[in-house]
């Protein structure tokens, strides 16, 4: 079995362009897929940013869905930013218990800082191209997001829905603007993905994700981020692997992509291991992912905005939102006051391992 090495991880990374930045939650199509369709993974994006104009169609028990893009190409793994911003910033409204809608206005200079992008003109130019990639690519499938089974059909009829990933989308810019920057950009997803975020069916993504450098790496990423989750370890048959991540390689050339991914073990939240000899892939978790669905889990409420300041204060150059699940899987009981128990966790770690 070849087996990771540790001291590239940081030299394989992306620079941390806004380290201070915040990150929060989630990912959209897979886990809405992961609800429906627990043992498979359907690659809704393509992994190259030459326009990909191909009709691509996935099947798994009587499930499937056919991927249809405009002239401009499929929306690309790194389109599917601007959805990963969205759909965070409605879920954190969710879980605040504040009213939410399909739609979002934001200020994309805010979008471009959490996806770790740069901040120039050029940015600006590609987050307009990536929307009409987004509202382009057609979605059609028999695979429902409703919750409800009340009004499915039954016996041999089959419901087949259309649907764009982005349905509208608006922006504000100033005239004759040198830099391109965007005042406001407004943003309504799909009645699709919608229910699945009031559903929650989402997953928490590691920060250093937008750090990865290539499609292959984030697609590979966030298999292992579904399949393995907070589990010791999965495993996966090369060949299986390559389908899932819709790659369009040979098998000997994903196989060398793969040793290189295990050699420099750079993939947050898992160590990746290649077996040789079964031509499978090993996904052992680093520990750094955190269930959160356990019965005994207290219910603790909502911190409050100016906490996570005096988090950073207390735990310099640590993700005070990985802290915070952590914090939360670990409390016993529901404290007292949450936002100080919280800050307390920060300063223990701190003094305990210093910066990360």
């Amino acid at each position: 079995m070849l087996v990771p090495d540790t001291p590239n991880l940081l030299d394989q990374l992306l620079p941390d362009r806004h380290p201070q930045a915040d990150f929060f939650i989630c990912d959209v199509a897979d886990a809405v897929l992961k609800d429906l369709m627990p043992s498979m993974e359907h690659p809704f994006y393509a992994l190259s940013k030459k326009p990909d104009t191909a009709i691509r169609r996935y099947e798994h028990e009587g499930k499937w869905l056919e991927v249809v893009p405009s002239v401009k190409g499929q929306a690309t793994i790194y389109d599917k930013d601007i959805l990963i911003y969205v759909v965070s910033q409605i879920m954190h409204k969710l879980n605040r218990g504040e009213q939410v809608e399909r739609r979002l206005r934001f200020n994309p200079r805010d979008l471009l800082i959490f996806v770790n992008r740069g901040t120039g003109g050029k940015d600006y130019g590609a987050f307009c191209e990536a929307i009409d990639r987004l509202m382009g690519t057609v979605i059609k499938t028999n695979i429902t997001t409703s919750g409800s089974d009340a009004d499915l059909p039954m016996g041999d009829e089959e419901r087949l829905g259309w649907f764009h990933l982005i349905e509208k989308a608006h922006i504000q810019r100033k005239n004759n603007a040198d830099d391109g920057r965007i005042m406001w950009a407004e943003i309504e997803i799909s009645e699709w993905i919608f229910n699945s975020i009031r559903r929650k069916s989402v997953l928490t993504l590691h920060r250093d994700y937008f750090r990865l450098r290539k499609p292959i790496e984030r697609r590979v990423y966030e298999i292992a981020r579904k399949m393995c989750g907070s589990q010791t370890s999965f495993e996966i048959g090369l060949n299986k692997l390559l389908k899932r991540t819709g790659a369009r390689t040979e098998l000997k050339r994903f196989r060398h992509t793969l040793k290189e991914i295990a050699t420099h073990n750079h993939l947050p939240d898992y160590l990746v291991m290649f077996d040789e000899e079964r031509d499978v892939v090993v996904f052992q978790s680093r520990g750094t992912v955190v269930s959160v669905s356990g019965k005994d889990r207290p219910e603790i409420s909502d911190l409050k905005p100016d906490t996570y300041e005096r988090a950073r204060a207390a735990a310099p150059g640590w993700d005070v939102r990985v802290l915070e699940q952590e914090w939360r899987a670990w409390a016993g009981k529901v404290p007292k006051s949450a936002d100080a128990a919280f800050v307390g966790f920060c300063k223990k770690r701190f003094a305990e391992k210093g910066r990360p």
